[in-house]
């Protein structure tokens, strides 16, 4: 079975994201969206291959909990739903929730052994 295809995003708590986000875009050139990240187009821009997240969140966030970390790595995955069961059949710590409601593709989160939270992204059909 093909788990991990890429990394789809990079998460991480700033004390000002947005201060965070004008100064990546003033200095390394990073094209910061209004909603404070950066997509990165595998392929260049136009590409239909897949994307890339950047995006700093508030110091305050509860995106990476339970996790306690300033970070969290979102992997692109092929079959999340396959995936959650081998990793659960492994006896890796698996979350019990799901997103599938953002439109963007399904979400699943999975605790490494260091207490990480690891978010595993499957984009919709096409992507």
């Amino acid at each position: 079975m093909q788990r991990v295809t890429g990394i789809g995003g990079i998460f991480f708590k700033a004390k000002d994201p947005k201060a965070l986000g004008a100064w990546y875009r003033e200095h390394l050139g990073l094209d910061v969206t209004d909603w404070g990240g950066a997509i990165f187009p595998w392929g260049g821009e136009g590409s239909e291959a897949g994307m890339t997240i950047w995006s700093p969140f508030a110091q305050d966030t509860d995106k990476m909990k339970p996790g306690s970390a300033s970070f969290m790595i979102n992997f692109r995955v092929a079959d999340l739903d396959a995936l959650l069961a081998a990793l659960r059949a492994e006896g890796c710590e698996v979350m019990d929730e799901t997103d599938t409601a953002s439109g963007f593709g399904k979400f699943g989160w999975v605790i490494d052994p260091e207490g990480n939270k690891v978010e595993l992204w499957e984009p919709p059909a096409g992507q």
